[in-house]
């Protein structure tokens, strides 16, 4: 028998004319190569053809093994992801010198959705949803609907109205130094960069100048014990009542932490092992050596370049493979120190009954907090979605375009009811016959001294009582200094103006309204009036013009707020005449689906009942 094959394989030389036969004899029945020393040269021959053969084969048939390798999104790193044809994900790409207001694409890093699979939660997760499917995104851009929380204490006990309002403002108040401080630090940055330039003095170098930071009593008139309330805050006692919370699972497997969402940050971070400066948090902290996702990025990957290093005592970059260290600054006393990373976001797509769906994505750039300090207690961290590269919804953009949305419920609300937000366009939203827009102004290259993570309109006047305010026209613009200009922000609760229209609107409301009894005693807001006994309110009407003719017209309960239950009314608009900045905050945001349309480069506005999104 095998002096049999041996003939059938000498008769069947490795040329052209019979390489479809050889292949079909199962590569000859078992190719037997021999090299004899002292064969005849024909022979030698046809053996090197056949051994070249063969190398070819096992070279394609290694090449078709890496393929298919490819496309199986294990957990040992092999990544792929979605692109507009749904094939691989095009992630973010980043130039010579990335620009905080451009994201672009590149193949081999960035987002991505794992395979479809199913595994439930960590052994030691207790969170009320173990055994729920996490299941992968198909490869299309539809919108993706996620649920958000609002809290208003750490405890579960219910806080009076009037301490409710005064832990917010108090916040808030801290929350507009941190905008105010970025926006002169973005001013010095330019102004730096522009003597640079002239080379006005080439030789004397330029050091940064930090405006003094403006204190709470700037801001509000008569309001006292404002540096305690800032206090009392930080110590981790309040989350206050004027923050979003979102549910995220990160790692593999994925543990539960509930994040504030921000719109007027970037970075994606959470407090990590070892935590060496961290606030009182829920839950344990993230430990990255518990997750087979977790991956640093090195100071060598051109990523680590849109992070601030930070200063001593943690190493700045020195050598290429090492982990790329960041600083995050919000204002005067929040910030967070650690290293730059990469890892797994898993999100809860369906309602918070029942059994829940997840989808997972991978390759989220954040930051691994090690120094953590500021206004986040209770929470693990921050989701960022400013409009820089950093933020959540722009690490989405490939895969759902660039607009996401969000609907917050009123206060008022059912706790069990939760707010939405959605990543994607919502054909629903965009049907709505009282969908209105107005333009996005400033950021990145539209206005160098804009803050690139800020998401500015620009207002022209107000209506109070179906009056246009006579409110100088200045007092809205960004100025070339970066000073003013009006942002629309998640992270603020109450609705805050430039001072001299601050001053305008509060004497407008003053003057139309009439009937009802002028009380104080419920700083920092004002006006306060008494409305016991009285069954049906009336108030005037407020709404906002932009200067490209949009209206914003809002329902009384979201400019003004009731305090003690049911008997004084209190306007919910303040000043800020420190920083110049206007800023329309969550409280009157309410009942309103909010789209952030960036491919087009318009805010959208819906009055909608939030809890039926």
């Amino acid at each position: 028998m095998m002096q049999e094959s041996e003939e059938t394989h000498r008769k069947i030389p490795c040329n052209n004319k019979n390489k479809t036969r050889f292949l079909s004899l199962k590569f000859c029945k078992v190719l037997d190569v021999r090299i004899l020393i002292g064969s005849k040269k024909e022979d030698m021959i046809t053996m090197v053809l056949k051994v070249s053969l063969i190398l070819i084969l096992l070279v394609a048939i290694y090449s078709f093994s890496v393929e298919a390798i490819s496309h199986n999104h294990n957990h040992n790193h092999n990544h792929s992801s979605l692109n507009k044809n749904g094939s691989s994900l095009a992630a973010i790409k980043f130039p010579d010198h990335p620009s905080y207001s451009d994201v672009s694409s590149s193949g081999d890093s960035g987002c991505s959705f794992s395979n479809s699979q199913e595994f439930g939660l960590s052994d030691d997760e207790d969170n009320g949803v173990e055994g729920e499917t996490f299941a992968a995104a198909k490869p299309h851009k539809q919108p993706v609907k996620l649920h958000l929380k609002h809290r208003s204490t750490v405890s579960k006990d219910i806080i009076e109205p009037k301490k409710s309002v005064i832990d917010s403002t108090a916040r808030d108040l801290t929350r507009i130094q941190s905008l105010h401080r970025r926006v002169i630090e973005k001013k010095n940055q330019n102004t730096i960069s522009r003597l640079q330039k002239a080379k006005e003095q080439p030789k004397q170098p330029y050091k940064k100048v930090v405006a003094p930071v403006a204190s709470p009593e700037y801001f509000t008139s008569g309001y006292s014990s404002s540096s305690q309330l800032v206090a009392t805050l930080e110590s981790g006692v309040s989350l206050g009542s004027g923050e979003y919370f979102i549910d995220v699972f990160i790692g593999t497997p994925p543990k539960h932490f509930s994040l504030i969402l921000d719109t007027g940050s970037d970075l994606n971070w959470i407090q990590c092992v070892p935590c060496l400066a961290c606030f009182e948090q829920s839950g344990p902290y993230y430990d990255p050596k518990d997750s087979d996702s977790f991956k640093n990025i090195s100071c060598h990957d051109p990523r680590c370049q849109l992070v601030s290093s930070p200063d001593p005592p943690y190493k700045p970059c020195k050598v290429e493979n090492q982990s790329c260290p960041y600083f995050y600054w919000y204002g005067d006393s929040s910030n967070t120190t650690g290293d730059f990373a990469l890892e797994t976001f898993t999100v809860n797509l369906t309602a918070p009954s029942g059994k829940s769906e997840f989808k997972r994505v991978e390759n989220v750039m954040f930051g691994c907090g090690h120094w953590n300090r500021g206004l986040f207690h209770g929470a693990a961290g921050l989701l960022g979605l400013g409009r820089g590269p950093l933020s959540f919804a722009s690490q989405l953009q490939s895969l759902y375009g660039h607009s996401f949305s969000y609907c917050l419920v009123d206060r008022n609300s059912n706790t069990s009811v939760s707010s939405k937000l959605i990543f994607g366009e919502d054909k629903e939203l965009l049907s709505h016959p009282n969908l209105n827009f107005t333009s996005f102004v400033g950021g990145g290259k539209e206005n160098n001294n804009s803050v690139d993570t800020f998401y500015y309109v620009q207002i022209k006047s107000v209506m109070v009582g179906g009056e246009v305010l006579k409110i100088p026209e200045e007092t809205w613009h960004l100025s070339e200094e970066g000073a003013g200009g009006s942002i629309i922000d998640s992270g603020t609760t109450l609705t805050y103006f430039a001072e001299p229209a601050y001053e305008i609107i509060k004497e407008a409301f003053m003057k139309k309204i009439k009937g009802y009894q002028l009380v104080e005693g419920f700083p920092p807001l004002k006006p306060c009036y008494n409305v016991s006994g009285i069954e049906k309110i009336e108030l005037p009407d407020f709404g906002i013009l932009f200067a490209d003719g949009a209206t914003w017209d809002f329902p009384v309960e979201n400019y003004f707020i009731q305090i003690e239950p049911d008997d004084v009314v209190c306007l919910a608009i303040l000043g800020t005449p420190r920083s110049a900045l206007s800023i329309i905050g969550n409280y009157q945001q309410q009942n309103f689906h909010i789209l952030y349309d960036m491919k087009n480069s318009r805010l959208g506005y819906a009055p909608m009942k939030c809890a039926d999104v």
